[in-house]
C-alpha cells in the first residue's frame, strides 16, 4: 500500500513539473512566486522551529525524548523577545536590499557597507567582516582567512538564500552572486557553504526530488576540496541505509567534527563551521525524504547551530515544493507575521517575496531566458564548480594557556606570551563601562612591532571576540608582547584563552 501511494504521489508531483526542453524550462509566474514565497517562508520557519536550541547540544543528538516545541504565536514570540534570532533573515534582506536599489551589478564595496553600517547584531565572520571594513578593510580582504579567523563558520551559508531564490535553475550565476557577497566575511570551506546553499535554492526551482538537488548542487564545489569531501561521504552514507540518519550523524562526527578556525570553538564540543553544519543540513534534507516537519526536525537534532540548520533545509524543500504545498501545521504562526517588518530593518515577508521576485525575473533576462506577461523561459545551467580555496591548511591548534587579565596593561598586566609553532590566536574581549573608548593595543612579535589592535567593549562595533592572530609565524619559538597605548583603570582587555598552532604531523 505504502508502494501504491508512493507511486501516485512521484506522478503527481511530475504531473506539477514545469514544462522543460532541452535545457530551458518554461514556468508561469505564478509557480516562480509560489516557489520563491516558499523558500523565505521555509526559512523562517525553520529558524524559529529550531532557535530554543541553538547551541544547546554540543557534538551530541537532541535526544528523541527531547520535544521540539512549535506552540501557537511561536514566530511572533520571536519577532518581539529575540530578534537578534533572525540574523538568517536579516542579512540575506540587506542584500536583497541593495541589489534591488542598485541593480544586479550592485558593487561589492556597497554589500560591504551597508551591512557593516547596518543597526542589527552580528557574530562570528560576519562581526569580524564588520570590524574589517570599519577599519578599511575592505572585501574580498574583509573576508580572507588570515584577517578573518572566523573565515570557516557557517555565517555566509546562512544568508545565501537570496542568491539562489533570485536564481532560479541558474545554480552558476547564484555563485557569481555568492563570489561577491559570500567573500565580504567568509572563504575557502565558509564560503563554500554559502555557494552550495545557492546552487541548491536554484535548482529547488527545477527539480524535484531532493537527491538530485543535493548532489547536484555539490558540482558547484570543487572535488578537491575538504568540504566536497565531507558532503560527499553524507550522502554516500545515506545511500548505503537511507533509514538511519544517526548513523550518518555519528559517521561524520567521528571523521571531521574538529574545527581548527572559530577562536571561540576551537579544541570545544561546539562548533560552527560551515562543513558541519552543511552536513546536518544535507542529512535532514535526505534522510527527511520530502517531509516538511521531519526534515526540520532531522536538522534540528543534529545539534550545533540548530536554528540555521533547519532553516536552510526547510527553505530549499520548500523552494523545491512551493508555498502553497507547505503543510497547514506550520502556516498559522506564519501568517501572523508576514506583513511585520524584520527588527533593523524595513522590510517584511511579503516586502521580500515581491523584490526577489522582480530580481529573479532580470535575473533570467540576464542569463538568457525570457519574461512574457504571465510566464518565464529559463535557460537552466548545469552546475560548475567555483574556484578551489582552503584556508588553515596544514595547521593545527593546541591549547597554551588561559584567563588573562589586563593584556598588555603597563601596570598590572601580563604582557608577554612565549610558545612554539606557526601561528597564534588570542580569544577575548575588552570590559569597560565607557563604551566609546577605544583601546589600543600593540602587539610585537619577536621584537618586530606587527599591528596595533583597536578595541571597543561596544557591542555592536567589538572585534569578533579575538584580541589577535597572526597565522604567518616561521615554525619554532616566538615571543608576543602586548602594549596597551593609552590604559585607563576602568578598561580591562581579557584574554579567556590562547590557542597556539603546530603543523600538521604526516
Amino acid at each position: 500500500m505504502k508502494t501504491h501511494l508512493f507511486l501516485i504521489i512521484s506522478l503527481l508531483s511530475l504531473c506539477s513539473l514545469p514544462l522543460a526542453s532541452k535545457g530551458k524550462l518554461t514556468m508561469s509566474r505564478a509557480q516562480l512566486l509560489d516557489k520563491i514565497k516558499g523558500g523565505w517562508a521555509g526559512q523562517t520557519i525553520g529558524c524559529a522551529y529550531g532557535g530554543p536550541t541553538e547551541f544547546c547540544y554540543r557534538g551530541v543528538t537532541i535526544p528523541d525524548e527531547t520535544e521540539i516545541a512549535y506552540p501557537e504565536h511561536h514566530l511572533q514570540f520571536h519577532y518581539d523577545r529575540f530578534p537578534g534570532l533572525f540574523d538568517d533573515v536579516y542579512m540575506d534582506l540587506t542584500f536583497v536590499k541593495v541589489f534591488t536599489e542598485e541593480g544586479l551589478d550592485a558593487s561589492a564595496e556597497s554589500m560591504a557597507k551597508a551591512f557593516a553600517y547596518a543597526p542589527y547584531p552580528l557574530w562570528h565572520a560576519n562581526q569580524q567582516a564588520r570590524y574589517n571594513i570599519q577599519h578599511g578593510l575592505m572585501p574580498p580582504k574583509s573576508g580572507y582567512w588570515k584577517n578573518n579567523p572566523h573565515a570557516d563558520c557557517i555565517d555566509y551559508q546562512i544568508e545565501s538564500d537570496f542568491a539562489g531564490l533570485m536564481s532560479p535553475g541558474m545554480p552558476n550565476a547564484a555563485s557569481r552572486i555568492s563570489d561577491k557577497v559570500g567573500h565580504l566575511m567568509n572563504y575557502g570551506d565558509g564560503w563554500y557553504g554559502g555557494v552550495y546553499m545557492g546552487a541548491m535554492y536554484a535548482l529547488a526551482f527545477v527539480e524535484n526530488d531532493v537527491l538530485t538537488i543535493v548532489e547536484q548542487g555539490l558540482k558547484t564545489i570543487p572535488q578537491k576540496s575538504k568540504f566536497h569531501r565531507c558532503i560527499a561521504d553524507v550522502i554516500q552514507w545515506y545511500k548505503e541505509d537511507p533509514t538511519d540518519w544517526k548513523r550518518t550523524w555519528t559517521l561524520y562526527n567521528e571523521r571531521y567534527s574538529e574545527d581548527v578556525g572559530c577562536p571561540e570553538l576551537i579544541l570545544a564540543p561546539g562548533n560552527i563551521d560551515a562543513t558541519m553544519n552543511s552536513a546536518y543540513v544535507v542529512m535532514g534534507l535526505l534522510f527527511g525524504q520530502g517531509d516538511f516537519g521531519k526534515t526540520m526536525e532531522i536538522s534540528t537534532r543534529c545539534g550545533q547551530d540548530s536554528d540555521c540548520n533547519p532553516a536552510s533545509a526547510a527553505g530549499i524543500l520548500a523552494t523545491m515544493m512551493g508555498y502553497s504545498n507547505i503543510p497547514e501545521k506550520w502556516m498559522p504562526n506564519l501568517r501572523e507575521v508576514e506583513d511585520r517588518q524584520f527588527s533593523y530593518t524595513t522590510m517584511s515577508l511579503r516586502d521580500v517575496y515581491q523584490q526577489s521576485l522582480d530580481l529573479a525575473l532580470k535575473n533570467i533576462e540576464r542569463n538568457g531566458g525570457k519574461v512574457l506577461e504571465d510566464k518565464v523561459l529559463i535557460k537552466v545551467q548545469e552546475p560548475k564548480a567555483v574556484r578551489l580555496e582552503q584556508g588553515f591548511v596544514g595547521m593545527t591548534p593546541q591549547p597554551l594557556t588561559e584567563g588573562i587579565e589586563h593584556l598588555g596593561n603597563p601596570d598590572n598586566g601580563q604582557n608577554v606570551i612565549e610558545f612554539n609553532g606557526i601561528g597564534i590566536t588570542v580569544y577575548g574581549n575588552i570590559d569597560c563601562p565607557d563604551k566609546t573608548y577605544e583601546a589600543q593595543l600593540e602587539v610585537t612579535v619577536d621584537g618586530k612591532r606587527d599591528r596595533v589592535m583597536t578595541f571597543t567593549s561596544d557591542f555592536h562595533n567589538r572585534t569578533a571576540d579575538c584580541l589577535y592572530w597572526n597565522y604567518d609565524l616561521r615554525d619554532g619559538k616566538h615571543r608576543i608582547e602586548f602594549r596597551l597605548l593609552n590604559p585607563r583603570e576602568d578598561a580591562n582587555i581579557k584574554a579567556w584563552r590562547v590557542i597556539r598552532y603546530e603543523k600538521v604531523k604526516k
